[in-house]
């Protein structure tokens, strides 16, 4: 579709043919194979080729490997996902099916999990990306065996387990350029064999890449993060009760987001903005879990799990982007302050029967509950223009949600080779919406603000054959259906939008080659979108319509190698993800309806994601000594279905080297440049509303630091 795809892609073939090329003759000179790779998408531990679904998964060590230290980091590493950054959300796709643009009374359709606790919002799913055990990306509808339904795909972020009998600990320091620090500290307390606590912390800070020649004594993009997090595991009845409690506290702080302005007439420069009001963005709360197994007998176990959450995001912007806008009156003048709060108060609670013996039928079956209020305060002052005042448009509103469901999938060896998948789940979803205060002229007495609930529900669920092959081979077919509930709108007479549905069809291979040496794993699919939850806005209102639907073809291929001190990876991913049928939906750029023809792109889905990397471990007498360099490429992407200057995200290669020498136990120093070639690129188109003026997010410049990490005790 674009020139710099087929050229990007023209060079990932090319170099992995040739990495493909050289192994046999790297083979017979060493004797390191590659390590397991353990996944935990069907509630227990087990070898990833071994799993029909199309994932990508890493331990802490590979991230740190490829400098991946936040969440949108994951997209350069992994392919058809791409992350998006708009304002106080981080917004997750995966193969063109996820979200778009937040409303309150929206879902993301890639559920998100730390250590099994769903985490049902896109605003509070980034604060707990540090002390990482493992990252799944799990591609396609989940549904069947865990957690809340979805669309797109999952992603399930693990921390280190308490350990018991253990005493130990790391230290881990990065320093950079743009003032960026970031302390990372755990302790490990094994007290006994059925008691023990670990204990994270991390301090960081960093300089906005963005400055603001503006009279604000705020510089939007500086960033701190001060989070902890504590987690117990105590075990009863000789260790048939395990138990884990987990307590995070998180205090995310920014000056907002730098928002470059469209036609800018102060600077060209994307790292120079005018702005002259005080803006902020507070992300703060805590969340707690506890989840109990009890193995009910020596072949099955009770597992339980409830979570609370609570979380809080304040932000304030200079809405116009301007240090020379005037407030009004007039009502010409555009000058504005804008203020918002959001809170997510979530209550979860999950229960499963979980078959744990060897035999050939494996099992899962499971219920899921969620209660959880959302307040909303939306705030602008188009009086001043420094800081936020009074309220001269007001919105507040109160959505209620619950879900509620259940789910099973069983997983049946017919024989040695032969195994048979079926997997069904039932939705029931409701949510009530209080709109407490809206903009305009009062409302008449006894107009009915909260109206009737918008109800759905969905049967979905997964069918599917597995053939493995040998001992290194396995060939899958799959058919899955994810669901993402319907809802309501904020303006009072507009239709609720109904629920969404994905239907994939999925052929999948995985095999391991050349003695273990080289993993290969592909997928090619074809998904069946119905009713498209849109956010967009409408006269700057936030508005979710059900856009026809689409249709997407698709595949990846992803190969890791390692032949003795010489490691690769590469990741391929092609999408083809349009409309299926005209659309007329809601263009927030011209604030009206407008044709949306078939074939035109669904949002946030490039042709290509592309990533590549290569490492070389030198042995030395005190040592190793590891140069690392790797690639990424996202092609271009669309923020809304309509392409304009304001709406299309380019596509963008970065190129990442780092150089680590690892004392082979207590030490790590790694030395370390991103965006090797400083390219200037953009991470997020922003579209206008009345609260903001749009603009545009650039990704980050050349950083440039180095990492120092201590491990200790046991």
């Amino acid at each position: 579709m674009f020139a710099s795809s087929q050229t990007s892609v023209r060079l990932s073939v090319a170099c992995a043919v040739a990495l493909a090329i050289s192994a046999p003759a790297l083979r017979a000179a060493e004797d390191d194979t590659l390590e397991e790779i353990t996944v935990t998408a069907e509630r227990r531990a087990q070898n990833l080729q071994d799993v029909p679904i199309s994932a990508t998964v890493f331990n802490g060590e590979e991230l740190a490997r490829r400098g991946v230290t936040d969440l949108s980091g994951i997209q350069n590493v992994a392919p058809s996902i791409v992350v998006n950054q708009y304002n106080r959300s981080a917004f997750v796709n995966i193969r063109g099916v996820g979200i778009a643009q937040s409303a309150p009374t929206s879902s993301p359709g890639v559920a998100y999990y730390i250590n099994g606790q769903l985490i049902p919002h896109e605003q509070f799913i980034g604060q707990s990306f540090y002390d990482i055990s493992s990252v799944e990306v799990l591609r396609g509808p989940q549904g069947t065996l865990t957690g809340q339904n979805s669309t797109g795909g999952a992603l399930y972020v693990r921390t280190p387990d308490p350990r018991f009998n253990d005493y130990s600990g790391s230290a881990d320091m990065t320093f950079g350029n743009y003032g960026w620090w970031r302390t990372l500290g755990a302790v490990n307390l094994g007290f006994s064999d059925d008691f023990a606590v670990r204990v994270a912390a991390i301090h960081e800070t960093r300089d906005s890449f963005t400055d603001n020649i503006g009279p604000s004594p705020s510089q939007p993009g500086d960033m701190s993060n001060d989070s902890q997090r504590l987690q117990v595991a105590w075990n009863f009845l000789d260790g048939r009760l395990k138990t884990n409690w987990f307590y995070e506290h998180f205090d995310w702080k920014t000056d907002n987001n730098a928002v470059k302005r469209r036609g800018d007439t102060v600077s060209t420069d994307p790292f120079v903005i005018e702005e002259d009001a005080l803006s902020f963005m507070t992300q703060e709360g805590q969340r707690a879990s506890s989840e109990l197994r009890y193995s009910l007998t020596d072949g099955m176990d009770l597992r339980f799990q409830a979570s609370w959450q609570d979380g809080q995001t304040r932000d304030q912007t200079d809405g116009d982007r301007t240090a020379t806008a005037l407030p009004q009156p007039p009502t010409a003048n555009v000058g504005r302050v804008a203020f918002a709060s959001t809170r997510f108060v979530t209550w979860t609670y999950e229960l499963n029967l979980i078959s744990t013996h060897e035999g050939p039928v494996q099992w899962v079956a499971g219920a899921f509950y969620l209660d959880e209020d959302v307040p909303v305060t939306l705030l602008r002052d188009n009086r001043h223009t420094t800081d936020f005042v009074s309220s001269t448009s007001t919105i507040i509103t109160e959505a209620n949600n619950t879900s509620k469901s259940v789910f099973g999938q069983v997983n049946a060896f017919v024989t040695k080779e032969l195994e048979l998948i079926g997997g069904l789940r039932y939705s029931q979803d409701e949510q009530l919406y209080n709109r407490i205060a809206l903009p305009g002229p009062p409302l008449p007495p006894g107009t009915d603000r909260i109206g009737p609930p918008a109800k759905s529900d969905e049967v979905t669920g997964k069918v599917g054959a597995n053939y493995h092959w040998k001992d290194d081979s396995m060939f899958y077919g799959t058919i899955s259906k994810g669901y993402k509930a319907g809802g309501v709108n904020l303006t009072l007479g507009t239709p609720d939008f109904d629920p969404e549905t994905n239907l994939v069809y999925e052929l999948g291979v995985k095999s391991t080659a050349l003695d273990n040496h080289l993993r290969v794993n592909s997928a090619v699919f074809y998904s069946d979108y119905k009713d498209i939850q849109l956010s967009s806005l409408y006269n700057a209102l936030p508005l979710t319509q059900n856009a026809a639907s689409g249709q997407a073809w698709g595949a990846e291929l992803e190969m890791q190698g390692r032949f003795g001190g010489f490691g690769f990876n590469a990741g391929i991913g092609w999408l083809d993800a349009t409309f299926a049928e005209d659309a007329t939906i809601v263009n927030t750029s011209t604030n009206a309806q407008q044709l949306v023809p078939k074939g035109s792109s669904l949002v946030f889905s490039p042709d290509w994601t592309l990533s590549a990397g290569a490492e070389y471990v030198f042995q030395l007498a005190n040592g190793t000594l590891t140069p690392r360099i790797q690639w990424s490429h996202v092609d271009e992407q669309l923020a809304t279905p309509f392409p304009s200057a304001a709406t299309i995200v380019p596509a963008h290669s970065l190129w990442d080297a780092r150089l680590t020498w690892n004392s082979g136990g207590h030490w790590t120093v790694e030395a370390f440049v991103s965006n090797l070639a400083d390219k200037t690129w953009v991470a997020s188109q922003i579209q206008n509303s009345t609260s903001a003026t749009g603009g545009i997010i650039y990704g980050s410049p050349m950083q440039y630091g180095a990492r120092v990490r201590i491990n200790f005790g046991d």
